[in-house]
C-alpha cells in the first residue's frame, strides 16, 4: 500500500535558490524598508510603550526622532540629510559593545543590508510617513502593461505587473479537472459531481455559469460560514472546567443563512455587533447578536464574579480589533503597545463600547436547566415558521440563545486597568471610544455598539474593507495580499501588491458590500485559473509563490476533508443547519477529560444520518475539540482565529489510512460501483471522477488496475479477510460479490489517500 501511494505521488521539483546581491532601491520608503527594521528591532525600547521606553527616546514618531536627546540635548537620533550628525548611524554602526544598537544581550541582530538602507533613507532625509494600514485606501489606475495579452479582469492587470517587475511570466490555464475541482472546493467546500464534471468538460457549461452555479449552490453558505465561525469563535460548550452544552447552533444556522442570502457585509456585521441597538430590533438581528456571546463561560461555583464578567468583555473587544481593525490590540490590555501606537487608554476607550451590558461573570452551575446565560431569546415554532424559518430545530423544544444587550437605565463606568488586572482600576472614568490613529470618533454618532459599527462603515475607515477582502484573499490562495491577517501594525507583514489590497477594498466597498461580487470578481480572474505546477526557474526567483505566477497548492481544511470523502462516496447527508452532530470518536476521550458534572461527560456517538453530516455541523467540545479535526489543523475556537495552520504529520497520514469513515466510505463507495459497473476499468474511472474530478491519465490507469489485480488476489486465497475487511462503519452492508468490492474499497482507500486528493491543485 505504502510503495502504492508512493509511486503514485508527484515528484516534488528540487529548490534552487540564486544568490542575487540585493540592491539598496533608488527611493528608500520608511513605511516599506525602515519601519519594519526598526519595529523589529528598536521600538520595543524605544516606541509607544511609555513605560518600557529606554532613555526618553522614541524612534515610532517623526517628533520623537528630531528631538534632542535627553542625555545629550545638543545631539539628535535622526537629523535629517545628515549621517554624521545623527546618533542612530553612529550606533547601529559602531563596533563598541558598549554603544551598538541593537545591544549585544538583546539578541537582535540588523544586518549590513538594513543599516545601509537606513543610512540612505536618513540621507534623502529621514522621512515619516503615516503607517500605510492607517490612510484609507485609493483606488489606483489598473496597470495596463503593453505586452499582457493574460489578464482577464483588474486583479490580473495588477498581478501581471508585479510578475514582470520580478522578471515572472504567468503559469498557463490550468487543465478543466484541476480547475473545476478547484473552484468547487472554493465556492462549496465539495468536490464537483461526476455530472458538473461532464457538463464543464464538454463545454456545455461555461466558466462562468459554473461561477454562478456554485454561488447559487446552499453548500456556498456552509463553505464560507466556516471561515466566519473560526472568527466568531462558534463551539458547542462552555468551556472552562465543567465545559457543558450550550445551545448556540441557531446563530450558525442564521451565518449559513446570511451568506447564502448574500446579505452585504456592512449590514451582516452591523447585526451582529449591534443588532439589538437598531430601531425596533426584529428576531433575526437579535440572534445574529449571538456573535457577541459566543465566547467561554464559566459554570465554576465559587468563581470571583467580576473577574469573569471583564474576560468576557474582554474577549468581545479584542474580537472587534481582529475582525474589523486587524489589530492586536490585546497588547494594550497591560500596558501601551509595544509597537503599534496604541495607549492602554486607547483600549480601554475600545473595552468601554462592550462593558455596558447586563451579562454577568458567573450564572448558575453546569447543572443549570438552561443552556445559555442571560441575556438570552427562546426560539419556538413561531419563530421557525415565521422570520426564523431558515433554522431548521428538529422539534417543538423552545431553544435559548445568548444575545446582547445593553443596560437601560444606567451606564457602567470604564476605567484602566492597572496591569489588565480587573480589582486594579485607575484615573478618571473613560468615555468609549477609538483610537484617533486609525480615524476619530464622530460626535455624531452614539457612543455605543452601533456607533461604533457606522464609526468602522465610515467611508474613510482604513481598515474595515482592507481586512475582510484581505480574509477572503487568504481563503482563496492560502495567504492573504497581507500575509498576516491578523495584524495590520507595526509588526505585520507588508502587503505584497498594496495597489491591488486598495483598489478591492474600495471596489469592494462601492459594491455595496457584495460578497458574492468580490468572490466572483476572484474566481473569474486569469491569476486564479493558473496552473499549479512549478517549475526550477519559478522556484528560484519566487520559492514562496508570493507574486503568484502559478496557483498555489493548499491542502483542503480538516472539515472538508471530511465532506470530500462523505460527498465523493454518496454518504454525504445534504441537510442544511441544525444541532450539532457527534460522528465517530475514538473511545474514552470525554471521560479521561471530563469533570463528570454536566452532559458532556460521556461522549455519545449519534446514529444514522446524523454520522454522515458535514464537517461544519461537528460537535465542538472547547475542552477536548473533535481530534479528527486537530489532526488537520481545524480551530479549537476558543479565540477569534482569521486563519488556520497547515502541518504536515505522520498521524494525518495515519488518520487517513485508518479512520472509520474513510475506510466506510470507500465501503459505500466500492459497493456502489460493484453493483453499477461490470468491469473494473469502468468502476475505476468512475471512483477516480468522483474523488479527483478528472479521469486517470494511462500511467495512474495502469498502477489503479494492477493495485486492484494484486488485491483480488489477496482477497481469493482468504474470503474470509475480505468479508473483514468489510465489515466497518454503521451503514448497512450489500454483501454482495464481497471479493470483488473488498479490492475496489482498497483501491478507493489508496485514491482518498493520494496528496492530490487532500490537495486544492
Amino acid at each position: 500500500m505504502v510503495l502504492f501511494i508512493v509511486a503514485m505521488a508527484l515528484n516534488s521539483c528540487s529548490n534552487e535558490n540564486a544568490n542575487k546581491e540585493i540592491k539598496i532601491p533608488d527611493q528608500v520608503s520608511y513605511n516599506f524598508h525602515i519601519r519594519p527594521i526598526l519595529s523589529d528591532n528598536c521600538f520595543a525600547c524605544h516606541g509607544p510603550d511609555a513605560n518600557k521606553r529606554e532613555a526618553g527616546l522614541r524612534l515610532d514618531t517623526e517628533a520623537g526622532a528630531y528631538a534632542a536627546l535627553k542625555e545629550n540635548p545638543d545631539q539628535h537620533a535622526i537629523v535629517p540629510g545628515s549621517t554624521n550628525k545623527s546618533q542612530v548611524i553612529k550606533r547601529i554602526f559602531s563596533e563598541d559593545a558598549s554603544e551598538k544598537m541593537p545591544p549585544p544581550e538583546s539578541n537582535l541582530t540588523i544586518t549590513d543590508f538594513e543599516r545601509n538602507l537606513i543610512k540612505k533613507w536618513v540621507e534623502q532625509g529621514g522621512v515619516y510617513e503615516k503607517h500605510w494600514a492607517f490612510e484609507p485606501p485609493i483606488k489606483k489606475t489598473i496597470p495596463i502593461p503593453d505586452n499582457d495579452e493574460w489578464s482577464h479582469n483588474p486583479i490580473d492587470g495588477f498581478i501581471f505587473a508585479k510578475m514582470e517587475e520580478k522578471g515572472l511570466t504567468p503559469s498557463p490555464k490550468a487543465e478543466e479537472g484541476y480547475l473545476l475541482k478547484r473552484l468547487s472546493l472554493d465556492l462549496t467546500g465539495l468536490p464537483p459531481t461526476s455530472e458538473e464534471v461532464r457538463l464543464f468538460n464538454s463545454g456545455q457549461k461555461s466558466w462562468e455559469e459554473m461561477i454562478d452555479h456554485y454561488l447559487n449552490k446552499p453548500a456556498y453558505g456552509e463553505k464560507l460560514a466556516l471561515l466566519w465561525l473560526d472568527i466568531s469563535r462558534y463551539a458547542d460548550s462552555f468551556g472552562y472546567q465543567n465545559d457543558n452544552i450550550r445551545t448556540q447552533w441557531p446563530y450558525r444556522d442564521w451565518v449559513i443563512h446570511a451568506f447564502n442570502k448574500n446579505i452585504p457585509y456592512d449590514k451582516f456585521l452591523t447585526w451582529q455587533f449591534a443588532g439589538d441597538l437598531l430601531p425596533e430590533p426584529n428576531r433575526e438581528q437579535l440572534l445574529a447578536t449571538a456573535f457577541n456571546r459566543n465566547h467561554k463561560v464559566t459554570e465554576e461555583e465559587g468563581v470571583i464574579h467580576e473577574e469573569y464578567r471583564m474576560e468576557y468583555v474582554l474577549d468581545k473587544t479584542n474580537t472587534f480589533s481582529k475582525v474589523i481593525l486587524g489589530m492586536t490590540m490585546e497588547c494594550a490590555q497591560c500596558h501601551d503597545h509595544k509597537y503599534d501606537p496604541i495607549s492602554q487608554k486607547d483600549y480601554y476607550n475600545l473595552y468601554a463600547f462592550f462593558n455596558n451590558t447586563p451579562e454577568k461573570g458567573f450564572e448558575g452551575g453546569a447543572g443549570s436547566a438552561v443552556r445559555a446565560k442571560t441575556p438570552l431569546m427562546w426560539i419556538d415554532t413561531e419563530d421557525t415558521e415565521g422570520i426564523l424559518d431558515f433554522i431548521n430545530h428538529p422539534d417543538t423544544n423552545k431553544v435559548a440563545v445568548s444575545i446582547m444587550q445593553d443596560l437601560q437605565d444606567s451606564v457602567r463606568p470604564t476605567f484602566i486597568l492597572d496591569r489588565g488586572l480587573y480589582d486594579a482600576p485607575k484615573g478618571e472614568p473613560l468615555s468609549p471610544n477609538t483610537p484617533d490613529i486609525i480615524k476619530p470618533f464622530s460626535q455624531e454618532l452614539p457612543k455605543n455598539r452601533l456607533g461604533l459599527v457606522k464609526w468602522a462603515f465610515a467611508e474613510d475607515h482604513p481598515l474595515t474593507s482592507r481586512v475582510f477582502v484581505n480574509l477572503i484573499w487568504q481563503e482563496i490562495f492560502g495567504v492573504g495580499l497581507v500575509p498576516s491577517s491578523g495584524d495590520f501594525g507595526m509588526q505585520g507583514k507588508l502587503p505584497t501588491h498594496p495597489e491591488l489590497l486598495d483598489w478591492l477594498a474600495v471596489e469592494f466597498r462601492e459594491s455595496g458590500w457584495d460578497i458574492k461580487k468580490l468572490i466572483k470578481l476572484i474566481v473569474s480572474s486569469s491569476t486564479y485559473q493558473q496552473s499549479s505546477a512549478v517549475s526550477k526557474e519559478m522556484l528560484a526567483i519566487d520559492p514562496d509563490n508570493t507574486y503568484l505566477s502559478r496557483f498555489p497548492r493548499l491542502r483542503l481544511h480538516a472539515e472538508l476533508i471530511r465532506d470530500m470523502v462523505l460527498a465523493s462516496s454518496g454518504l454525504l447527508v445534504p441537510e442544511l443547519g441544525g444541532p450539532s452532530v457527534k460522528p465517530y470518536q475514538p473511545e474514552g476521550l470525554w471521560e479521561a477529560s471530563s469533570s463528570g458534572r454536566g452532559e458532556l461527560n460521556i461522549y455519545r456517538q449519534d446514529k444514522g444520518d446524523k454520522l454522515y453530516r458535514r464537517g461544519i455541523y461537528t460537535f465542538i467540545k472547547l475542552t477536548l475539540p473533535p481530534p479528527s479535526l486537530l489532526i488537520f489543523d481545524g480551530s479549537n475556537r476558543d479565540i477569534c482565529q482569521v486563519n488556520r495552520n497547515r502541518t504536515n504529520t505522520p498521524l494525518q497520514a495515519l488518520a487517513m489510512l485508518n479512520d472509520p469513515l474513510v475506510l466506510e466510505a470507500s465501503r459505500v463507495l466500492a459497493e456502489k460501483l460493484v453493483a453499477n459497473y461490470k468491469d473494473e476499468k469502468s468502476a475505476i474511472d468512475e471512483a477516480f471522477v468522483r474523488i479527483l474530478g478528472r479521469l486517470p491519465k494511462s500511467e495512474e490507469e495502469k498502477l489503479l488496475k494492477a493495485f486492484y489485480v494484486e488485491e483480488l488476489s489477496r482477497f481469493q486465497e482468504d474470503p474470509d479477510i475480505a468479508v473483514n475487511t468489510l465489515m466497518v462503519g454503521d451503514s448497512p452492508a450489500a454483501k454482495m460479490e464481497e471479493i470483488r468490492t473488498a479490492a475496489l474499497m482498497q483501491v478507493i482507500v489508496a485514491i482518498y489517500n493520494l496528496e492530490e486528493t487532500l490537495t486544492k491543485t
